[in-house]
């Protein structure tokens, strides 16, 4: 282990090169609880998570409001500190300030300077990030053309739809190329096709090997673009799997068959090839991601500290 050569008096550095390569995220038993203003524990946001987000992966965190979505990821920004439990990312404590630097964030509000323009805007950004000037501009044209903004890239923020206001949020969140990209409700205010387009972009950014941790209440995205997805509620991890593993119905048989009559039953692919026909697929059928978050939920009320079962945690 090189990170343990290299950092091996302290525990952190030895924890940290456990992790493995592939991996970006990776939470330990993490934990948070707010106190009041006495110090008494009031509210437990998180309780024992433990999950991987691999390297190239969009991975999808889901849950209805108060479910420790939001409390997570500042907790992988740095923002928050645990109250039990470790979060690391790229091997590093998530504390670590050098994480900073590959890490690209997109928060459910956009909170951008109003009187400036997108081209303003990401200049801002990219100067915070000491990026030369000829690289700096290259990357503002770049982006902009990107989330389709290049009619509107002089034109003030507080001109500025909800819609684009995304749009030049994402750019934002690129801006410094990073490794990592953190995007909170990533498709809020986007029209259908705004939506459509962000999720390309967003399944274009994964195959070009960035890592995607996505915070959506619109399951029909999540489904959309997700390799695997973690549903949390009152804090705790209730399934995490692959999407299709997830949804897959396992105890019916779906079989897909063209120009064959409804009288195939038995001895399948000897009764298709008798009436013509060819096989498509002989698989499980898959239900929506809606009905499964719903069940879960369900599940969780009426069986509180219970994780589902037949949970998977996807891997191969």
């Amino acid at each position: 282990m090189e990170a343990a050569a290299v950092e091996k008096s302290t525990p952190t550095a030895a924890a940290a090169s456990a992790v493995g390569a592939d991996v970006v995220i990776e939470t330990r038993n993490l934990s948070k609880t707010y106190h009041d203003f006495w110090g008494r524990p009031k509210v437990l946001a998180l309780k024992a998570l433990d999950l991987e987000v691999r390297q190239g992966e969009i991975f999808g965190l889901l849950g209805p409001n108060g479910s420790g979505k939001s409390t997570t990821i500042k907790l992988l920004l740095g923002l928050l500190f645990p109250t039990k439990g470790q979060a690391y990312v790229f091997g590093k404590e998530a504390t670590n300030v050098k994480n900073k630097e590959r890490i690209g964030y997109l928060p459910e509000e956009s909170y951008l300077y109003k009187f400036l323009n997108a081209e303003e805007t990401l200049d801002f950004y990219g100067r915070l990030f000491d990026m030369p000037a000829q690289v700096r501009r290259d990357r503002i044209k770049s982006l902009i053309d990107m989330v389709g903004l290049q009619w509107a890239k002089r034109r003030q923020l507080r001109e500025y739809s909800k819609g684009m206001t995304r749009r030049i949020g994402l750019a934002q969140a690129l801006i410094n190329d990073p490794d990592l990209l953190l995007l909170d409700e990533p498709t809020s205010g986007l029209d259908p096709i705004g939506t459509r387009e962000m999720k390309d972009l967003i399944l274009r950014l994964r195959d070009e090997g960035k890592t995607i941790l996505v915070c959506s209440h619109l399951l029909p995205d999540i489904q959309d673009v997700c390799d695997r997805i973690a549903i949390l509620h009152q804090g705790e991890l209730k399934e995490l799997g692959r999407v299709s593993d997830l949804l897959r119905v396992e105890k019916v048989t779906q079989i897909r068959a063209r120009g064959l009559s409804d009288e195939a039953k038995e001895e399948i692919r000897a009764v298709i090839a008798r009436h013509g026909g060819e096989v498509d697929g002989i698989e499980n059928p898959t239900a929506t991601l809606e009905q499964l978050f719903l069940e879960i939920v369900q599940d969780s009320e009426a069986r509180p500290g219970r994780r589902a079962a037949g949970a998977s945690d996807g891997k191969k």
